[in-house]
């Protein structure tokens, strides 16, 4: 059953069938950090649209795989940030429930399809072709960037039950972003490689 679900999710039809899930998922996340885009200051705008930032990453992972092609610095990105922000956002949305803000229909889409975004950036592990080297230039993008958030606070915005608890979303911001490094990391040693159907 493993081996077959390895080898559907390698399928050209797959593979782009889940590309075009990502772009329109990109787009509705650049759409959705709209407003706060519109108060960040320029140079800070690379750095802020966590989650979009994440799904374009691996919509630039799902086209090279299209041509039979490996982007593993960008296939680091990918995955690691798929994780941390696809956790992140799920978390948030639970936290501020449990501190009293009511969890609507839409906070229950973004739930799905942020555990969605954690879960298929890992999926595509034996078919990555990471280096250490890869991994240290993430980590490095990831912590720098939850410097800027927590630090020149240009983090993602929250509901106003949790935003007392900022301090302590910063901490386990950090420590989230620690571990989905070392998963990514995990993940993709102990995974059985796998090479794309239309690799040349």
């Amino acid at each position: 059953m493993f081996t077959y679900f390895m080898t559907l999710i390698g399928q050209r039809w797959f593979i782009l069938s889940l590309l075009l899930i990502n772009i329109f998922g990109t787009i509705y996340g650049f759409i959705w950090y709209g407003p706060q885009l519109q108060e960040t200051p320029w140079y800070f705008l690379p750095l802020v649209p966590n989650s979009p930032t994440a799904s374009l990453f691996f919509c630039i992972v799902l086209a090279a795989f299209l041509f039979g092609r490996n982007m593993p610095l960008v296939e680091a990105l990918a995955a690691v940030t798929l994780l941390k922000y696809g956790i992140w956002a799920v978390v948030m949305i639970l936290w501020a429930g449990a501190a009293g803000s009511v969890i609507t229909l839409l906070d229950f889409m973004l739930i799905f399809s942020h555990l969605g975004m954690a879960v298929q950036g890992l999926l595509y592990a034996p078919f990555y072709k990471i280096k250490p080297w890869h991994l240290i230039i993430t980590a490095v993008w990831t912590l720098h960037n939850d410097v800027i958030d927590y630090v020149y606070g240009m983090h993602p915005w929250v509901k106003s039950t949790i935003m007392p608890n900022i301090e302590e979303i910063a901490y386990f911001t950090f420590w989230l972003s620690i571990a989905s490094l070392l998963i990514v990391y995990y993940l993709y040693q102990m995974s059985e490689k796998r090479e794309l159907p239309n690799r040349k």
